[in-house]
């Protein structure tokens, strides 16, 4: 059983990717860092404009922590006077691998994208 949801979301993950690169990749394949950074994107609701790296690392920040949220690791606490998003981590998760921690995100990230109503399958 364990499997097939690997193989399932492996393509659902493979569909999300093609989808997102034909739309932001500008030829190129994207990756998860993308795909975050597309989500921390969205989650500002300020729309696309040149960040500063250490926006762009806050932005992959407030997609983990949106993404993670579903699992009960944070807690959305609001926005700040320049409509950033906050989090608290509300439960550490249990120590996971690399790989666990990839496949936690990529699994939320297909369901964000579902919820949102965007169709890549």
């Amino acid at each position: 059983m364990k499997k097939h949801k690997e193989l399932s979301t492996k393509s659902k993950w493979d569909s999300l990717i093609k989808f997102v690169s034909s739309k932001f990749g500008n030829g190129n394949k994207l990756d998860l860092q993308a795909v975050l950074f597309l989500i921390g994107i969205n989650e500002l609701g300020q729309g696309y404009r040149d960040f500063t790296s250490e926006e762009k690392t806050n932005l992959l920040h407030i997609a983990i922590c949106r993404l993670l949220s579903r699992y009960g690791y944070y807690h959305f606490n609001g926005r700040d006077k320049d409509g950033w998003p906050h989090w608290t981590t509300k439960n550490l998760p249990k120590k996971l691998s690399s790989n666990q921690q990839n496949n936690l995100l990529k699994e939320s990230a297909i369901i964000y994208f579902n919820d949102a109503g965007i169709g890549f399958n």
